[in-house]
């Protein structure tokens, strides 16, 4: 087995887990060392040791590439394959296996892990058809937003990867701030570019009601804005602590989205299981559409579809009105619709 690919596979199936970041970076390291060098010389030093001495490469890293030289399945790897046979979710199978794509993802060019190559990749691999790229936007200054400039550089990248991607489609996007105002916090010549635009709030989140859907009501009615994203903000788990849901008038707010067409984002990321259930019930009554998204900063987390897909199906939302499930021909034109 290839060295680098077996490293890079423990990464996704560690980030699948949830692993410790620390964990997770070691094996991405470690990847990245051995694939600067020659194979041959990568299998000599593993074979004699010399490896353990490179800076980078730990106890575990050289057990795995010594056992990948050799020819074999890492024994690492292999017990993480068999513990990644489990579903994440064991709802919603149906609806997980109708959903053709992501609209919610990122790269190292914000405040994601993995380039921008590896996230596609992992789509693919998973069985994608399309996945939206949407690094944040310049005032997320805290998650390396992108500036015009940086934005423009990407879409020459997302073109690359796409002129060898074959069937698979990696959609130019952005998770764009909605600033105070209610304007989407990027230019509308760039906004044109775009494939895909998520539109979430990052900022003063404990805003009073009034300010709150005045903001977010202010934003849906720009026709650049394709999801809603997140949309309550709050955090019930992980690193960065607990946070509640802001407050908004959900009415208002989703009627608007019904209104504009713009799709009410089902958060797959465990920590935020966003919008609450209720919520959820909440737009599918008022004729919202949706769009389950992984919200992945990591390529194993591109898997976490699966727990959006349990959550929608519980809720009782109909495959048809998720866009996700969708195929690129019919996603891209409602897309693109104001443009």
């Amino acid at each position: 087995m290839d060295a680098v690919d077996a490293l890079n596979e423990i990464a996704f199936w560690l980030e699948r887990e949830l692993a410790p970041t620390f964990k997770i970076q070691a094996f991405r390291k470690a990847a990245g060392i051995i694939g600067a060098l020659d194979p041959d010389e990568v299998a000599e030093r593993a074979r004699n040791g010399r490896l353990k001495s490179m800076k980078g490469i730990g106890e575990r890293t050289f057990e795995v590439i010594r056992q990948a030289v050799d020819g074999g399945v890492p024994d690492y790897l292999a017990g993480l394959r068999e513990r990644g046979q489990q579903p994440l979710a064991h709802g919603g199978a149906e609806l997980r296996s109708a959903l053709r794509g992501d609209l919610h993802s990122h790269s190292d060019w914000s405040d994601g892990g993995s380039p921008i190559g590896l996230m596609a990749d992992a789509a693919r691999t998973l069985g994608r058809d399309y996945l939206a790229l949407t690094d944040h936007s310049p005032s997320l200054k805290i998650a390396n937003g992108l500036s015009a400039e940086r934005l423009r550089e990407q879409l020459d990248v997302v073109a690359g990867i796409n002129a060898g991607c074959g069937d698979f489609r990696l959609l130019a996007g952005i998770e764009v701030d909605i600033l105070e105002d209610g304007t989407l916090d990027q230019t509308p010549d760039m906004l044109d570019r775009l494939d895909i635009v998520v539109a979430s709030v990052h900022s003063k989140l404990r805003s009073d009601r009034h300010t709150m859907t005045d903001r977010m009501l202010g934003a849906i009615q720009d026709p650049h804005m394709n999801v809603l994203g997140h949309c309550t903000g709050r955090l019930l788990q992980g690193s960065r602590g607990t946070r509640p849901q802001s407050e908004f008038d959900a009415e208002r707010v989703f009627a608007a989205c019904a209104g504009n067409d713009v799709a009410v984002e089902i958060n797959s990321r465990p920590e935020r299981q966003d919008p609450p259930d209720e919520l959820i019930r909440l737009a599918l009554e008022a004729g919202c559409l949706f769009s389950i998204d992984s919200d992945a900063h990591a390529p194993g987390q591109l898997d976490f579809l699966q727990y959006g897909a349990e959550r929608a199906a519980s809720n009782g939302v109909p495959a048809e009105r998720i866009v996700t499930t969708w195929p690129l021909d019919r996603l891209l034109e409602w897309a693109g619709r104001g443009k």
